[in-house]
Formats: structure tokens, sequence, C-alpha cells
């Protein structure tokens, strides 16, 4: 370690600071700071000195922690089941344009159920969680972000000012909307009853909110009232944008609507719908009722209904594991790198020889006087590009 500290001294600095002080009006001089070796930055400082040995520790050092983690995650990751069933096409009649899927989608008059059968491959052992993954949302748009009164939502009289941003779900027939905004009325509303080799399949709907999410930001006696979904489509001027909400469910029960006002950061994103709380077996047969009503064909969106189990570290996701193994690789690598140049190309520190006036002593640069030079130095196995300016 090298200790750098002011050559100054102390005392010369504290009288040409009095000698300027006693020239400040008088105004001035209280606000002047006192002298300090803090704000004079005369305090002793360490800089470390990254020597090869020190470089070469902290690559190795990098490489040996990353590599078991990172086979740790990857392995841990790829122990997570997951079965993913895409339906947004299969569900609705063979219908090529984009506006006859849309009209089917929208018609209300037609009923819209369909069946999907899911084989279970590997073992999954509870509790499995059962998810909706939507492609190309985009809940992380600013005005659709901004589209919600959390005052609203805690203490269900907001002001104005708070529910400004929910237009244009903000009101209907002059009366407030509660929850206001497009994240609320937007809502997922496909359902799904599951069974299992022909017997029906219980699934938990409670306890996929956080904790945090129904304590503190739903309030316990708030309730939906005038909500846009609620009505038939055009009546009072409404538009049905996803699902209804129960007038008589107060907004912190209600664990479908607090996930999905947890925004995604991301247009593809899965929310959890449920739990799944016994085993399922290599083999098993499930089979899905879907009752698919949400529009997603007027975006060239995508659903899918994915049953996964979970790990230590959470969900399926090799990206952890596979950073950890390549970073822990590099390092290594670089580590080897630079003890091959000590081990080819030693090199005393502090070498003076390399100091800019000090060119024609130690090594021979084969330079001549002129406005630039390129240098080539073969070292053993290794060459160094070097690039230098020179003055004639």
């Amino acid at each position: 370690m090298e200790v750098v500290s002011s050559s100054e001294s102390p005392t010369s600095s504290a009288s040409t600071s009095t000698a300027a002080t006693a020239s400040l009006p008088p105004s001035l001089k209280s606000r002047r700071p006192k002298y300090s070796r803090f704000t004079q930055q005369e305090l002793p400082a360490c800089k470390p000195m990254l020597t090869t040995g020190w470089v070469i520790s902290i690559f190795m050092a990098v490489g040996v922690l990353f590599i078991p983690l990172g086979a740790c995650a990857l392995n841990s990751s790829k122990k997570v089941v997951e079965i993913v069933d895409q339906y947004e096409t299969v569900c609705i009649p063979s219908a090529g344009t984009k506006e006859a899927r849309v009209q089917y989608i929208q018609d209300i008059s037609t009923a819209k159920a369909c069946t999907r059968q899911l084989l279970v491959t590997k073992n999954m052992a509870k509790p499995i969680y059962v998810y909706y993954e939507l492609h190309n949302f985009f809940q992380n748009h600013r005005r659709y972000v901004k589209s919600r009164s959390d005052q609203q939502l805690l203490y269900g009289n907001a002001s104005e000012s708070s529910m400004a941003n929910c237009d244009p779900q903000r009101l209907i027939a002059g009366k407030p909307i509660v929850p206001c905004g497009l994240i609320a009325w937007s809502l997922f509303n496909d359902t799904y009853s599951f069974k299992l080799n022909s017997v029906a399949l219980v699934i938990n709907r409670k306890g996929i909110a956080w904790d945090s999410d129904r304590k503190d930001k739903f309030g316990g006696s708030v309730y939906p009232s005038n909500f846009p979904n609620n009505y038939p489509a055009a009546t009072n001027g409404s538009i049905i944008g996803g699902a209804s909400l129960d007038p008589n469910t107060p907004l912190n029960a209600n664990e479908d609507l607090i996930v999905w006002m947890r925004t995604a950061a991301l247009p593809v994103f899965r929310k959890l719908w449920g739990k799944i709380e016994r085993d399922l077996y290599a083999g098993d047969l499930i089979t899905v009722d879907i009752n698919n009503v949400y529009n997603v064909y007027s975006f060239h969106g995508k659903k899918k209904l994915v049953l996964a189990t979970t790990s230590w570290l959470g969900g399926k996701n090799h990206f952890l594991g596979i950073a950890y193994l390549v970073v822990g690789g590099l390092s290594i690598a670089m580590a080897m790198v630079f003890v091959g140049i000590q081990i080819k190309c030693p090199r005393p520190l502090g070498d003076p020889s390399y100091l800019s006036w000090n060119k024609n002593k130690g090594r021979d640069l084969n330079t001549s006087p002129s406005a630039t030079g390129v240098h080539f130095e073969v070292c053993g196995t290794f060459m160094f590009l070097e690039v230098k300016a020179l003055c004639s």
C-alpha cells in the first residue's frame, strides 16, 4: 500500500488562509469556511498498488468462486419442471385474418370454451404453480403504468389530482370508477378448470399475491363501484376491457387484481394464477377447460398456460448459471494470460527505463525522431503493439 500525503506545510496554509480572510469584507468573513486538514485535502491517503501477483490472485479468486456457483445455479435451474401450452390460436375457429379473430373474441354471444390436454413427462413435487403468460403486452408503457390511483386503491376516496392519470377510465356518467385506470380495466379474465386423470383437480387461488401489497397498497374497506367491466358492453358509455370485479369483495381480497396491478417490466411476462398442492407424476394426463375470452388478437399477442415447479433459486432460468460460468471462465483465462506474460516477459515493478525521458535506456525501441512511430516488440510468444508520440 502507498501512503500519499500533502507536502504543503499546515502552518503556511493556515497563514495564507488567515491573510486571505483578513482582506475579505466583514459580511463575507463569517461565510468563509474555517481552515482544516479536511477542507485543504491534507489528510493521509492510501492507494493500493495492483501488482502482477495481486491481479493474478484476484482473477483466480473470482474464477474459483464463480464457477462452482454457476454450476450449482445451472443444475438447479435444470431440475425445474415446466409444462407450457400455447392456446390462443388453437382455441378459436381457424379464421385467418386478424379482423376475424378480433370479431370472434369480442362477440359475447359466442361460447369460447376450449379443452386442452397436458401430459406430465417428469415427476413434479408440490407446490406446482399455475401461471398465465402473455406476449407482446407492454405493461411497461409509461401511460399504462401511471394509469392508476394508489390513494384510491388504499383509501377509496381520492383527490382529483391523484385520479388525473386514470383517464380514460376515470369516470362513467360523471361518477368515479373504483378502481380507476387502464391497469385495472384490462385485468386478465381467462379462466381454467383442471382434471387429473378425469378427476377434478383442486387449484388453490389464495396466497398468490404479495402480503405487502395486500396490506399496504389495497384497502380492506374499499369495494369496486361503477366498474366498466361489470356493465354490459356500451352501457353508460362503458367498454369492456377485461375481467369484472365483485362489488361485495374488498380490493385487498381480490388477489387476481393485486397480482395484475403489479405491472411487468418486459412485454413477455408470467403472472401467478393459482397453486396445485399435490404431487404430479410422469404419465399423468391433465385436462384443462379454458374459457378463452381475453383479447390478445388486437395486438398480435400470445397466451400460454404454464405449470411449473420451483427451486431454491426460483423458476427456470439458465441465464444466471451461464453468466457465472462465463465470468468465472474468463477470469481464470485472464489469470493464465497474466501468468504467461510474467513468466515470459518479467518486468520489475517501477522500472524507470519505461519512462518517456529514458526511452533510449533499458529497451532498444529502434525508433527515429518523427511525429509518430509504431514499434513492435516480440517477447517469447507474446507480441505488444506500442504507439509512441515522439518529438523531433
